[in-house]
């Protein structure tokens, strides 16, 4: 059942462009691979990655001589490689999406950094955008000296994006809201105050809960996907990049040396109590770009049935744990009464034989 919940929250978060905005070709000549219809830049490696789960991911790692730290970027649902790195069934890698294929997906680009480029964790930020809010996460919990994490439009959980929860649930996908307190480094919210697709209230509760918290970035008016168009938003993100490589490295005494991957922890799937929101959800405001709006209509009117039938099951499911509990509460009512009217009869019994 587990496995059928978690294949329905999948299709509705995984939007793989189709078809894909590139084309990987070989140079004849240099063996090297090339996005097509990308000019070539001597500073830009385009690779293919192997991950542990049998898939192949693109990538592209640019080199700049000045840089004393590395950004690992996840991008979001429904973009590919013209933003780092490809997720399972994405552009051209291989395999299909899959909330576990992009935490494969993640450790292979961190490995690839590490062994092939030698970049140290401590020298490292992740940076998710959306759903890349979730591989960006499971990979921090288990990174101890890393340098730092940027949130850009992060959820909670897969769930919650589509209902009003307020605990977790063990088919639910990317428990953000889980992982979260586990990070032991700085961490910058960035989040879109008009965001139509993931309300700014997921945001503003991650950033309730982080040990290390940074000033957040609310930028007054954003949605989902323009952000970047935000003066304030370049500027802030330099500030916090700024401010994260002045500080001291992560590496102590007390802490064990490592530049390894942690392995992965056991899943957070027990049920939480519900949590308090920290933000009273914002009404989204007209937008002033058309063809933005128009983008965001058109996607959540062609995923309208899928979050329809989701919604369904879900309720479905709850309507059908009430009712199991009602009939386990109403079984022990009739066990009370029997084991009374049981001690009853021997009472009466003691009564006759005396």
């Amino acid at each position: 059942m587990g496995g059928v919940t978690s294949s329905m929250a999948a299709k509705f978060a995984f939007f793989p462009p189709n078809p894909p905005s590139y084309k990987l070709i070989t140079d004849d000549a240099t063996g090297l691979f090339l996005m097509d219809p990308f000019p070539h830049r001597e500073n830009v490696d385009v690779l293919r990655l192997p991950t542990r789960r049998g898939n192949e991911i693109a990538a592209v790692y640019v080199r700049y001589p000045m840089a004393t730290t590395t950004v690992l970027y996840s991008h979001g649902n429904a973009a590919d490689i013209g933003q780092m790195y490809d997720y399972s069934g994405y552009g051209q890698s291989s395999g299909k999406p899959s909330e576990h294929n992009t935490y494969a997906d993640i450790e292979a680009a961190y490995k690839c950094l590490e062994e092939n480029y030698g970049t140290k964790q401590e020298d490292i930020i992740l940076y998710g955008q959306s759903v890349g809010s979730g591989p960006t996460l499971d990979l921090a919990i288990r990174l101890p000296q890393l340098r730092a994490v940027v949130l850009h439009s992060p959820i909670l959980s897969g769930l919650r994006v589509m209902y009003p929860v307020k605990r977790t649930y063990w088919f639910d996908i990317y428990k953000n809201i889980d992982k979260i307190p586990l990070v032991r480094c700085p961490v910058l919210v960035i989040h879109g105050t008009a965001d139509e697709v993931v309300d700014c209230s997921h945001g503003r509760q991650l950033w309730e809960l982080c040990q290390e918290k940074y000033e957040p970035l609310w930028l007054k008016g954003g949605n989902h996907c323009d952000l970047e168009l935000f003066p304030e938003y370049l500027r802030h993100l330099k500030k916090f990049i700024t401010s994260v490589e002045k500080s001291p490295s992560r590496r102590s005494s007390s802490r064990r040396s490592t530049d390894r991957i942690e392995r992965p922890r056991r899943s957070t799937d027990c049920f939480e109590a519900p949590r308090k929101s920290t933000d009273r959800r914002e009404r989204p405001r007209k937008s002033t770009d058309r063809p933005e709006k128009l983008r965001l209509h058109e996607y959540k009117f062609n995923n309208m049935d899928k979050l329809e039938k989701f919604r369904t099951s879900f309720d479905q499911m709850e309507k059908s744990r009430r009712s199991v509990d009602y009939h386990e509460k109403s079984r022990k009512s009739i066990d009370q009464q029997l084991e009374r009217a049981r001690k009853s009869v021997d009472w009466l019994d003691r009564i006759r034989v005396g």
